[in-house]
């Protein structure tokens, strides 16, 4: 059966990126002038994905004046509410009644990336397990036991001893099909990573594509985040910046920002709805949702 249910967890807390999450959830936090989310939303709705289902926890408002009217080009989105966070496969099975009767493409909501999903997708069709996950060599820690030759995972943070060195990640795709999710237990906060394992003991396998094409980016920390800009300057065609302004190296200025006459701007992310004070002088500095910046400053989250 092919895959035309996402679901796309949106519900952690981003503590790692504090303060940029205190008032938005991590995958809403603006890349470029757009939600992070959206991102995966399009890479989602180019493999054929025709209903989007997303976890909502922190700050869950935000989530509605986003998307006002639960639809992200043309696809319908389903959030789901957790008052308390469940975890990856909690989540998962909290938010089961909106999948229907087959897989579901697993998509995390806070990666910048450009993943293999069609690749991932022909890979799951195949090997026709349970789970498929897609894996990566490099870019973050290696805590996957991988048998290139036949496949398979064989063990997740050396927790089964099984011979073979950890030499990939999980790059925060996966497939999940009902028979996986009948095993979780409804109500209950519980990562996958056990459920994983629990198969593994058991003799179920799980397969797995390694593909490190494409770019990935967990944008685990504001170095990360304003790296995630480089390249130059995004300016929303909705924002105010003065014709004497100066804006180095890159950065991006949102919706509705104001730049003030003499600023100068290098390497700095100014959010939608934000104002930057005549004279300013910022390098390094994000600049949040209706914050005023003043003066002269380096590697400062307003």
């Amino acid at each position: 059966m092919s895959v035309r249910v996402a679901f796309v967890p949106g519900a952690g807390l981003g503590k790692r990126l504090r303060p940029l999450t205190e008032e938005r959830p991590k995958p809403l936090v603006p890349v470029r002038n757009r939600p992070l989310i959206t991102y995966v939303f399009d890479a989602l709705l180019a493999v054929g994905i025709e209903r989007i289902v997303v976890n909502t926890h922190h700050c869950p408002k935000v989530y509605a004046e986003l998307f006002p009217d639960a639809i992200y080009r043309g696809c319908p989105l389903t959030f789901v509410h957790e008052p308390v966070l469940l975890e990856t496969a909690g989540g998962l099975e909290n938010a089961r009644a909106f999948f229907g009767p087959g897989p579901v493409l697993v998509h995390n909501g806070d990666l910048l990336a450009n993943l293999n999903l069609a690749g991932l997708l022909e890979t799951h069709a195949r090997e026709g397990r349970e789970v498929t996950a897609l894996l990566r060599s490099a870019g973050g820690p290696l805590h996957v036991l991988f048998d290139r030759r036949m496949g398979r995972i064989r063990d997740i943070r050396d927790a089964l001893g099984a011979e073979g060195g950890i030499d990939t990640l999980f790059a925060g795709a996966y497939v999940v099909e009902p028979a996986f999710l009948d095993r979780i237990p409804p109500r209950t906060v519980i990562s996958v990573i056990p459920l994983f394992l629990d198969m593994l003991k058991n003799g179920v396998s799980i397969a797995g594509r390694l593909d490190d094409s494409g770019d990935w980016a967990d944008l685990g920390d504001r170095g990360s985040y304003l790296a995630a800009h480089a390249g130059g300057w995004v300016i929303d065609p909705a924002a105010d910046v003065a014709p004497d302004a100066q804006l180095l190296g890159f950065g991006a200025v949102g919706a509705g920002a104001k730049v003030g006459a003499g600023a100068v701007l290098a390497d700095t992310v100014v959010w939608p709805g934000a104002e930057i004070a005549s004279g300013a002088r910022l390098r390094g500095c994000i600049v949040r949702d209706r914050r005023v910046a003043q003066g002269e400053h380096a590697d400062t989250d307003f």
